[in-house]
């Protein structure tokens, strides 16, 4: 498990750190640095992925494109360079890249300064490096007329995602490993669903969000997958819709099954970057996705999520507040809330922690701590 990160001189980080935990939330207003802190996590992987080594950041890489040393180091910094530190299981990383020249600053990659950098330990067994990881970006595929196909990207680096989190590669991944069995900790059983296996179990969970829904999936060779959807309906003989592909079907569907599919199918240990959860979901639904991923974190699978709703923070401090008094949900020592602002002295990011204390409660949120409900009542109640 990573336990924290220090960001020094990358983009708007002049100095910024976390403590991470089994669930890290980041949140605060647009342009103030939640993305960013969760490039480096996606830079470093990219890097120690293609040769096993950190010794060049690739700035146009797959999951990040970010463009020069120029455009990656902080605008006001005295130095050509940034810092990484990384703790990991009680290992310190400590990474400096940096542009040497005026001509470096241009280039699209940046070299790690190998003289003062340590790696400690087996980097390769941590989730961050290997097949345990999961990316889930904000810019997501919604709905489409077919999914892509990939044996080695599925099969081997048995990932749902390779271009900016898009989650591509999703339907392929979950018909692949169908039958592999959901830990225990995260199962939904009920009188309606009594199976344990990944396909069972997003189903389970998708119908939280829209009820009675089943999920076909179709294998088309060379053009990948279909992804269909039927309802169970009283209206029918045998007691269901027609399948109805994905693109004929509510957005939201379509829009969460990646994360659902990341989440079920991980082990204890694994690690899920999630950018904004709660996008195109009803209220209830965030509520219910809110639980699986405090569900997951607690039982051992961290999780960093970005998101700019306060029904995912709502929804945590009701699982923290649950797992108080009944042991199910997730224990507030697990969770790290941060909100990001800006010092508009030095123009950089500032990093707040938000402590949940008994019974899920925030007593003093800052300013800018999804308050704009607050806001509005006073001026719609007049108070």
């Amino acid at each position: 498990m990573i336990n924290s990160i220090n960001i020094q001189n990358f983009k708007s980080h002049k100095n910024t750190s976390l403590d991470l935990k089994n669930l890290t939330v980041l949140c605060g207003n647009n342009g103030v640095g939640k993305s960013s802190a969760i490039q480096l996590f996606l830079l470093l992987r990219e890097a120690f992925i293609k040769d096993k080594s950190f010794d060049i950041l690739d700035l146009k890489s797959n999951p990040v494109k970010i463009g020069t040393p120029e455009d990656a180091i902080y605008q006001f910094s005295q130095k050509d360079s940034f810092e990484i530190n990384l703790k990991i299981s009680n290992n310190d990383h400590f990474f400096l890249y940096e542009a040497k020249s005026a001509d470096d600053k241009l280039k699209t990659f940046i070299s790690l300064n190998k003289e003062v950098s340590k790696i400690a330990g087996n980097i390769s067994e941590v989730s961050l490096f290997n097949t345990n990881f999961q990316y889930i970006g904000a810019s997501r595929l919604g709905p489409q007329a077919n999914y892509e196909k990939d044996d080695k990207i599925v099969g081997v680096h048995k990932q749902i995602s390779v271009i900016e989190g898009k989650s591509e590669y999703f339907v392929h991944f979950l018909n692949e490993y169908k039958d592999n069995e959901v830990i225990s900790e995260i199962c939904l059983i009920n009188e309606i669903t009594k199976y344990t296996d990944l396909v069972a179990q997003v189903i389970a969970w998708e119908r939280c969000i829209s009820e009675g829904v089943n999920i076909e999936i179709e294998d088309i060779g060379k053009l990948g997958f279909l992804l269909k959807y039927n309802f169970e309906t009283e209206a029918s003989p045998n007691r269901k819709t027609n399948s109805f592909e994905a693109t004929n079907v509510g957005f939201g569907l379509s829009y969460v099954m990646p994360i659902l599919v990341a989440i079920l199918s991980a082990q204890k240990g694994a690690l899920i970057i999630i950018e904004n959860p709660e996008a195109h979901l009803h209220p209830n639904g965030i509520a219910k996705l809110t639980e699986l991923i405090c569900l997951a974190a607690q039982a051992g699978i961290q999780i960093i999520l970005e998101t700019h709703s306060d029904h995912i923070i709502n929804g945590i401090l009701v699982q923290s507040k649950k797992y108080e008094h009944e042991g199910r949900g997730i224990d507030r020592e697990n969770v790290s809330i941060y909100q990001f602002d800006r010092d508009e002295k030095e123009h950089c990011t500032k990093a707040i922690k938000i402590e949940i204390e008994e019974d899920g409660l925030i007593r003093y949120p800052p300013k800018g701590f999804f308050d704009q409900f607050s806001i509005d009542r006073k001026f719609l109640l007049d108070f």
